[in-house]
C-alpha cells in the first residue's frame, strides 16, 4: 500500500454531496453507518485521489479548504461555469461544494507550465 493523505470534509447530506463530487469525476467507493438513520461516512475516489465525506459533526470543520491537482481543469471550469484564474504559479479555479467547503483546483500540464513560465504582458 502506498502512503497518502485523505481529507475529511463535513457534509450535511452525504448523498447530495456525492452527486456534486460526481461532477468532478469522483465515484462513491464506500459508505458506512453504525446503524440505519445514523450519520454517514462516505469514501469517494477519482483515480488515486480519495476524499472522505462525513456527516459526523466532530470529524471536520465547516468551510474547509482542500487543493486538488487535476488534468482536466478547463473541462471542470466549463462544467461549473467558472473562469480559470491565471497566476504566476499556474492556473486555478475555486469552487464551493453544497456544504460550503472550498475546493481549489489547479492543473499542472504542458500548457500550464508554459503559461506560468511566460512573463506577464
Amino acid at each position: 500500500m502506498e502512503e497518502n493523505v485523505s481529507p475529511i470534509l463535513l457534509v450535511k447530506d452525504a448523498a447530495r454531496a456525492v452527486q456534486w463530487y460526481e461532477r468532478l469525476g469522483f465515484i462513491k467507493e464506500a459508505e458506512h453507518r453504525f446503524e440505519p438513520g445514523l450519520p454517514a461516512f462516505v469514501t469517494i475516489t477519482r483515480g488515486p485521489v480519495r476524499i472522505f465525506l462525513s456527516e459526523h459533526k466532530g470529524d471536520a470543520r465547516p468551510d474547509t479548504l482542500i487543493y486538488l491537482s487535476l488534468r482536466n481543469l478547463d473541462e471542470v471550469a466549463a462544467e461549473f461555469a467558472v473562469p480559470v484564474e491565471e497566476a504566476p504559479w499556474g492556473r486555478e479555479i475555486e469552487l464551493r461544494d453544497p456544504d460550503s467547503n472550498r475546493i481549489r483546483i489547479g492543473s499542472v500540464g504542458p500548457k500550464d507550465r508554459a503559461a506560468s513560465a511566460s512573463p506577464p504582458s
